[in-house]
């Protein structure tokens, strides 16, 4: 089974917009993983996110498996939810819808076998993850899109 990683709407806003700050390393990642034979999945979830703003025909579909939310994510979210609910406080997040957005993304990323990474630029949703490491350790790892690709995965920019 190839290495798969789960890109969040946020990742889309800065890699289709090449005036953003993050622009670079959106575009860096995005080739870093069609190189290295990583798949590249978006949620449904996302997609719904992105086209507030922008149309379904900007991302890059040809290069996505689209995953679509079903009956295990839902149950998945619900315990990641409780989770982020009993904490809601520590986490200092004022005016942050959590179960719609955040723990349903990551409810699939940890469902979806082949899903290694979450590549996200939301800081907010970084704190929510930590949490879930804390509490429950979810399968995969965070990547922060603040971070060079080269730098989180450890290789040279050739």
């Amino acid at each position: 089974m190839h290495k798969a990683v789960l890109l969040d709407t946020s990742f889309f806003l800065r890699f289709l917009n090449d005036n953003d700050p993050l622009f670079k390393n959106a575009d860096s990642y995005f080739r870093y993983f069609i190189q290295n034979d990583i798949i590249m999945m978006i949620l449904t979830i996302s997609i719904a996110e992105y086209c507030v703003g922008g149309d379904v025909h900007e991302l890059p579909l040809r290069n996505l498996q689209i995953v679509p939310f079903n009956l295990d994510h839902s149950k998945k979210t619900g315990e990641f939810a409780k989770i982020v609910f009993q904490n809601k406080n520590m986490l200092k997040l004022k005016d942050r819808n959590i179960i719609p957005n955040d723990t349903k993304l990551f409810a699939q990323a940890d469902c979806e076998k082949a899903i290694e990474f979450y590549l996200s630029s939301d800081t907010k949703s970084q704190k929510i993850y930590n949490l879930l490491k804390k509490e429950i350790s979810p399968k995969f790892n965070f990547i922060d899109l603040n971070i060079p690709y080269n730098k989180t995965f450890g290789v040279l920019d050739l």
